[in-house]
């Protein structure tokens, strides 16, 4: 789980530089970043077969709730770092609810992330995370 989380929480902050907020983002680089982070922690699990079944809890079904506590954390987390990137000045893109936009956004994000590796880990890893991603993350972006 550490080398899970150190592994992608230190490229979710490359990818979003986070260090330096940007007030001025737009919406689209918003979405884009978070695609970003959807798209790399997809090709994490493709990499790691071994880990996918930490992260969607197979491996840890006869452990400690614990430890399935914490990839519960590490999902909360990824869910907050895409409502960062979605995070936009208010009125941006001309919505009058730019909070609300970002957590439904970033909802759907997180249903296909977890919908994929969960496919992945009951295909025997046959099916890849990362297939046809550009179509399907272009279809979330509209």
């Amino acid at each position: 789980i550490d080398f899970i989380e150190q592994s992608v929480f230190t490229l979710a902050v490359q990818i979003t530089g986070r260090e330096v907020p940007d007030p001025a983002k737009t919406v689209e680089q918003g979405i884009a970043q978070a695609q970003r982070v959807v798209s790399m922690v997809l090709q994490f699990g493709e990499r790691n077969p071994g880990m996918v079944r930490v992260m969607v809890g197979d491996a840890l079904q006869s452990e400690h709730p614990r430890l399935q506590q914490r990839m519960q954390q590490f999902f909360e987390r990824i869910e907050t770092t895409l409502r960062q990137c979605l995070r936009t000045v208010p009125g941006a893109d001309g919505s009058a609810t730019p909070t609300v936009d970002a957590n439904v956004r970033a909802s759907v994000y997180m249903s296909f992330l977890i919908g994929r590796l969960q496919r992945f880990a009951r295909s025997d890893f046959r099916k890849l995370p990362t297939e046809q991603i550009d179509a399907c993350l272009g279809l979330m972006a509209h």
